[in-house]
């Protein structure tokens, strides 16, 4: 609901008016001291003052749009389908989310916060956005010169095959999220912006790589049966599970930030500290089985297409 309302919010605004009214109200958790304390009513209107993920995200969207006008207007009959459009802008509209809203803001204050932060950004942008297949919106959207002197050998390049093999994907996705958790990263990313900023696109390219072969709707260097793809993320849900309990069962607060930050409301530094602990457990493992079940459909109806064209092709033989 948070989600639907804050693409409400940002669609019914024009940018210049959402630039206006935003407000900062966590800079003072940097040094020490705590925002005041949420609201919903609060919530729903505290946006940080950062304009630089507003104008990225605009632009991601708006080029999507044109684009996607585009091919529909050319080959009327192979549009876009509008799931996947609504698929991109929603992953838009979650970094926008966890980067500008309340989440960005309080972030500071409650580990619990940070965590659906990190969550957002991992684990709910990078899928819808895969869905979205910006890739092949590109490819069909550029002239035949284009595409075949410029795109095509980019995605074919030697480096693009290794980020995007499963094998450097899965391990570099699980590391990220493992070091910067258990590492004076976590707690330099909370004292100084610009690591956090740092630390906030590291989880959105790690998780974009993660996601990439394994929602399998734009053209990949290394296409994964449906099978493998179940293996793939099965494998991630003990990482996060380790990574959780982790920081659940720590006898003390890992991160002398919320240990230090003066704060009136909300749990003691160790409960919101336990809290998010459960949340990375629960909520990653649970965002990696509700992808499995698409999985198994798309599989499903994979096997019937191939049956129907082996029945079809057996009956032109006869």
């Amino acid at each position: 609901m948070l989600l639907m309302r804050s693409i409400v919010r940002l669609a019914g605004y024009p940018l210049g008016i959402v630039m206006a009214m935003t407000v900062t109200v966590g800079s003072a958790s940097a040094h020490g001291i705590a925002g005041a304390a949420p609201t919903a009513l609060s919530a729903l209107g505290t946006w940080s003052a950062d304009p630089l993920p507003l104008l990225a995200a605009f632009a991601a969207a708006a080029g999507y749009l044109v684009a996607a006008r585009r091919v529909n207007r050319t080959n009327p009959r192979v549009p876009v389908p509008r799931w996947r459009i609504a698929a991109w802008l929603g992953g838009i509209a979650t970094v926008l989310l966890a980067l500008i809203s309340a989440v960005d803001v309080y972030a500071g204050d409650l580990l619990t916060v940070h965590m659906v932060q990190h969550l957002l950004l991992a684990m709910v942008a990078p899928p819808l956005l895969a869905l979205g297949a910006p890739i092949t919106l590109l490819l069909r959207v550029c002239g035949p010169t284009t595409r075949h002197h410029y795109i095509l050998p980019l995605l074919h390049s030697r480096a693009i095959r290794l980020i995007a093999s499963p094998l450097v994907a899965w391990p570099l996705f699980a590391a990220a999220m493992w070091l910067t958790h258990f590492s004076p990263l976590y707690n330099a990313a909370l004292e100084d912006p610009a690591i956090h900023d740092a630390e906030h696109f590291l989880y959105l390219v790690v998780g974009v790589l993660f996601w990439w072969p394994a929602i399998a709707a734009d053209p990949v260097p290394r296409r994964m049966g449906y099978g493998a793809r179940l293996i793939y993320l099965g494998l991630q849900m003990p990482v996060h599970a380790a990574i959780g309990l982790g920081i659940y069962f720590a006898p003390a607060v890992l991160y002398a930030h919320y240990a230090t930050i003066e704060r009136s409301w909300g749990p003691d530094p160790l409960t919101d500290q336990q809290i998010g602990g459960l949340l990375m457990w629960g909520a990653s493992d649970l965002l990696l089985l509700a992808v499995i079940p698409a999985i198994v459909v798309a599989w499903m109806r994979a096997d019937v297409r191939r049956s129907a064209h082996t029945d079809a092709r057996a009956a032109r033989v006869g």
